[in-house]
């Protein structure tokens, strides 16, 4: 993990940047939104956050990767009083782990009912 003193330290969980070692193995997660695995969209912020979080390691631990992992991980809210849900939940996942970071606040996504989405970068 990279926080240089010369610069401001990250506002919360998560480092200024991150690398990996030369000869690792790389994986692209796609943006994982809060969806149940039958298809149900909760029209709750907090719900949606939790399934985006569930999806995107379901699809880290099917690539044997976990947490520790997350190398970049880029967050896409849909409203701004989500900011504080947002940095909670990824800060209860992270549990210590500080990986790169972006939260952008977004007109909308692909889909009226979603609120959040989660795309990330692992490597081992």
């Amino acid at each position: 993990m990279h926080n240089p003193a010369g610069i401001a330290p990250p506002f919360s969980c998560y480092s200024h940047g991150a690398s990996a070692s030369a000869n690792a193995r790389w994986l692209h997660v796609s943006g994982q939104v809060g969806v149940t695995p039958d298809g149900v969209v909760s029209p709750d912020p907090k719900k949606q956050i939790e399934l985006a979080w569930d999806n995107l390691l379901a699809v880290l631990a099917d690539a044997g990767m976990g947490m520790a992992d997350l190398v970049k991980v880029d967050g896409f809210i849909t409203q701004a009083e989500m900011v504080p849900l947002y940095r909670q939940e990824r800060e209860r996942r992270f549990a210590g782990h500080a990986a790169a970071t972006t939260m952008v606040i977004v007109a909308g996504l692909a889909e009226p009912n979603l609120l959040v989405e989660i795309q990330a970068v692992a490597a081992r």
